[in-house]
């Protein structure tokens, strides 16, 4: 049987991972970090931009703008991530 993640690394997907610098409301001298990793399709990224999405809509904390995700290679003969 397959892996769900190496289906995803055929289809083109690679491991992307992302830093998200936040901070709270209560707390705003206080920056934090999450790192994020999913498998993703570079360069839209809908996965992240869809976690993104939903880190705005539901959560208090604020996100701080920062630099583009890092996706590993998957060494597709492609060139894709």
């Amino acid at each position: 049987m397959v892996s769900g993640e190496f289906r995803l690394q055929m289809e083109g997907y690679g491991l992307t991972t992302a830093e998200i610098h936040y901070h709270l409301p209560d707390h705003p001298s206080l920056l934090q970090l999450y790192v994020w990793q999913e498998y993703d399709l570079a360069p839209e990224f809908p996965t992240l931009k869809g976690f993104l999405d939903y880190w705005k809509r539901e959560l208090e904390a604020r996100c701080i703008p920062c630099a583009s995700p890092i996706t590993a290679l998957s060494g597709l003969p492609n060139g894709r991530p």
